[in-house]
């Protein structure tokens, strides 16, 4: 199998830039590194193309080692054509090989082997041949000793074996499986009602399967599993029988009549069921592959939202039973004080003196925002908050924080190890505020699939999704880059070439022997080889350390270079600003340089760039949103009201909106844009600021439905 080339023709690449991909990939560097580091080796493939590529590796690679796997099997059996061994060799997917692999596959002991065991083969093949005296040939293998007591015995062993070798005939399966993709369809019955009615959409539903889209295959596959509803493929049998017939030549056969309930049979009992089941599970492949890019795109987009730096942030996790706990937290991150208030308590005793508490809190200490968590108790908590810093005329701004996730790490070990003194509602004010402050640092402390971005993720398989989550968040924190001397273990582990034992050496390194005041003393904490060094080196920023290039993406393998163009360009990356930086590196001669020193064009573009902006954060230059919407309450909404929205999630289907009333509100990708919109995506991203139009109110259901086209 040559594994480069059909890397290269799928993704559109260069085979050199693929083997050059794939040999480092082999030699254990990470995809952040490859793709920042090693652009001219690989012809800039981005981490977008390195990961597809890694993801198509696994898969011919395992491809390959079952290919060879079934090749020794036929071949130890000595049925190992030429044609065959072909065949098998020109495969594209696992599903294609085992087809091939179905009649030399050691099978139980199916009907067809018992036949076998009878003798009954040589009947098999006269029945097939077209011998015209069939019933009386059948009577020469009547064998009680055999269990085959009369003619019908004899001819229904005989079709087991003719129906089983027609099941195991790839060509016949491939045909199948094409036609029912092009011109069957799939369809479901309720044949059991949930409490909130989800499945009524599906009550009654068929749709031709070229055509369904992956979120329908998934809301299928949901409503089966909870046994909402029975799910079925539906197409044509006559036709099937009528292909296999005219490929077994049974028209002038005298044995027909016997052949078509041959043909009958291997269809409904042996190739149907399975084919259904291989097609139920590629559509379903599809549609997890589709919704897991989704869910990446989804994840990407909320870990790259901006950090606000520099404030004091009041965290405040609402609530009605325990009260509401807050958490006052420094410019850094750290807690200074927690504690409970009760301005959602029953008692109007107990809400005044909460408010005075609140009151005290936010005139006593230089609070720029109060980050309010969006759950129970929320719009009755901004509602009071918003008249204490209003009657105050404070600074301080609401934010509501997207609790998702939250209550996960809270009651986490990892939680419970960073405070371990303080209970879980309390912990989850801490991370309320840090999210505001720094949502990448805080959201990955936080499995992925809990942050409340991706659809359908629990039917998926675990295992394939956390693979593709953990590479976008690794993707993100390396693009983003880590402050080592601030990060948690959690953001460490990140980190290319950083694993969680070696982010947890870094931690306990640091905390004993004080910040890192360059990039070279990364080399003396412990389990820190060379490959380690090299892969995260250029990813760890140091601030405010003796050397002016930790604090940028440039990596030390770089250094001579970098400071040859600071020299050529008499720069001073600590004193000079930025405009003048800029400046003289806009007049620098790329080429000459390039000739002289024999540096990448790709690498020495990078250095440059970084240079002209040492310590830049790539998040700055999203957009913060803070909503200002009257309503509080699903009760408030009428239909016609214009409001302003933040995107919470996306899906293949629409957008969730959080309108300020606890419950998303659903704009259909039909009410998304008055053009065609192939997916919400290509319009907008989470945490977007979007207008929208109230269209729909269920109050009983909590089902909010929003326009954005009727704006």
């Amino acid at each position: 199998m040559d594994i480069i080339n059909i890397i290269a023709t799928e993704l559109g690449l260069k085979e050199s830039s693929v083997s050059s991909a794939i040999n480092l990939i082999d030699e254990g560097n990470t995809i952040p590194f490859i793709a920042r580091y090693r652009k001219e080796a690989t012809g800039n493939l981005t981490d977008t193309d390195l990961r597809k590529l890694e993801e198509r590796l696994i898969y011919l690679r395992k491809l390959e080692e079952r290919m060879n796997t079934v090749l020794k099997s036929i071949e130890e059996q000595g049925k190992l054509t030429d044609e065959l061994k072909l065949e098998i060799e020109n495969v594209s997917t696992l599903s294609e090989l085992e087809d091939l692999y179905r009649p030399y596959k050691p099978k139980k002991k199916t009907r067809a082997i018992i036949a076998k065991e009878k003798g009954l083969e040589p009947l098999a093949k006269a029945i097939k041949e077209g011998r015209d005296d069939i019933l009386e040939f059948a009577k020469t293998f009547i064998n009680p000793e055999k269990k085959v007591n009369d003619v019908n015995d004899a001819i229904s062993g005989a079709k087991d074996i003719i129906s089983e070798d027609i099941s195991d005939k790839a060509n016949y399966r491939k045909f199948i499986k094409d036609k029912i993709y092009k011109l069957g369809s799939i369809t479901s019955k309720e044949i059991k009602k949930d409490e909130k009615d989800t499945y009524f959409p599906y009550a009654d539903f068929s749709e031709l399967i070229k055509t369904i889209p992956p979120h329908r295959i998934l809301a299928l596959n949901r409503g089966e599993k909870e046994k909402c509803l029975k799910v079925s493929l539906n197409y044509d049998v006559d036709e099937l029988v009528e292909y296999i017939s005219k490929k077994e030549k049974i028209g002038l056969n005298p044995n027909k009549e016997i052949l078509l309930d041959v043909i009958n049979d291997s269809l409904k009992r042996l190739i149907l069921p399975s084919v259904d089941n291989e097609i139920r599970n590629e559509l379903f492949s599809v549609a997890e592959d589709k919704s897991i890019e989704v869910f990446k795109k989804n994840l990407y987009q909320l870990l790259m939202y901006p950090p606000i730096k520099n404030i004091t942030v009041l965290g405040f996790d609402p609530g009605f039973r325990t009260g509401c706990k807050y958490a006052l937290v420094d410019p850094y991150g750290k807690p200074l004080f927690v504690g409970v208030s009760e301005i959602t308590a029953n008692s109007e005793y107990k809400v005044n003196e909460s408010i005075k508490q609140l009151t005290k809190i936010l005139l006593e200490n230089k609070i720029d925002y109060i980050a309010l968590g969006n759950g129970t108790a929320s719009r009755e908590s901004e509602a009071i908050l918003s008249k204490i810093v209003k009657d105050n005329k404070l600074n301080t701004k609401i934010f509501i924080v997207n609790e998702s996730g939250a209550s996960v790490y809270s009651a986490s070990k990892l939680g419970e190890e960073e405070f371990p003194n303080l209970t879980v509602e309390k912990r989850s004010a801490i991370s309320l505020a840090r999210r505001l402050q720094d949502p990448l640092a805080e959201l990955v402390k936080i499995d992925p699939k809990a942050i409340g971005v991706g659809q359908y993720q629990h039917d998926m398989d675990q295992a394939k999704l956390d693979f593709a989550l953990t590479n976008t968040v690794e993707d993100v924190v390396n693009l983003v880059g880590v402050n080592v001397n601030s990060a948690s273990i959690s953001l460490l582990k990140y980190v290319s070439g950083i694993n969680k034992g070696l982010a947890k050496t870094i931690f306990e390194y640091k905390d004993k022997n004080g910040p890192f005041k360059t990039r070279e003393d990364l080399k003396k904490v412990p389990k820190m080889g060379d490959k380690a060094f090299e892969q995260c080196a250029g990813f760890l920023r140091i601030i405010d350390g003796s050397e002016p290039l930790d604090n940028t993406g440039i990596h030390p393998e770089s250094y001579p270079i970098a400071k040859k163009i600071i020299e050529i360009c008499k720069i001073n990356i600590q004193k000079d600003d930025l405009n003048t930086i800029t400046d003289k590196l806009n007049s620098f001669n790329k080429n000459a340089f390039i000739k002289e020193f024999n540096v990448g064009s790709e690498t020495l573009t990078d250095i440059i760039e970084e240079l002209k902006k040492p310590g830049r954060d790539v998040r700055e230059d999203v957009e913060i949103v803070e909503l200002n919407n009257d309503v509080k309450d699903i009760k408030d909404l009428k239909v016609g009201m214009i409001l302003n929205g933040t995107v919470r999630n996306i899906m293949d289907f629409g957008i969730f909106v959080d309108i300020n009333v606890h419950q998303d509100g659903l704009v259909h990708i039909s009410e998304l844009s008055k053009k065609f919109v192939k997916h919400p995506s290509e319009l907008y991203s989470v945490n977007d600021l979007v207008k929208v139009k109230v269209i729909a109110v269920d109050v009983n259901k909590k089902r909010i439905s929003l326009s954005i086209k009727q704006v």
